[in-house]
């Protein structure tokens, strides 16, 4: 596989939670690296969190496994075990179907970056304990716990 040139990969800024949960992740910006190498049986992103933002709401995932390393800077994982400072060389792991709802946030005054690495599954449901969301892979868009969608923005 040939080398990605990083700068050529397209950024996503922000997220695209429904209103308003996508405010806390505004200004974190994401390079899909995987798809440039056209991988398929799993995700790798770049992340570039800037100070006051969220990777993502709080959450975890039924059939998706997940991994984050920290790059530079510093982030603090809030997972169900409580706060923990990542920093440069510091990562975490995240096995499906654990219940364990987590999410970085980055408190310090510089930008964080990290990878995050994901299965991907047709057959995921994603749970977010603190909030009224979930999404299920089967529907494809965000919905209360009661099953009725939010509005697209």
């Amino acid at each position: 596989m040939p080398k990605i040139d990083v700068k050529s990969v397209p950024e996503r800024k922000g997220s695209g939670y429904p209103a308003p949960f996508h405010e806390n992740a505004m200004d974190r910006i994401k390079q899909a690296l995987g798809n440039a190498g056209g991988l398929t049986q799993f995700g790798v992103n770049l992340v570039h969190l800037p100070p006051d933002n969220w990777s993502s709401q709080r959450h975890w995932h039924s059939a998706e496994d997940e991994f984050v390393y920290v790059l530079s800077g510093v982030v603090t994982l809030i997972s169900d075990a409580g706060e923990e400072i990542l920093r440069a060389g510091d990562c975490a792991t995240f096995p499906k179907n654990d219940g364990n709802g987590h999410h970085l946030v980055n408190r310090s005054g510089n930008v964080a970056v990290y990878l995050e690495v994901g299965t991907r599954s047709e057959e995921d449901f994603c749970s977010y304990p603190d909030i009224d969301m979930q999404i299920d892979s089967k529907v494809g868009w965000f919905a209360h716990k009661d099953g009725i969608p939010y509005p697209r923005r």
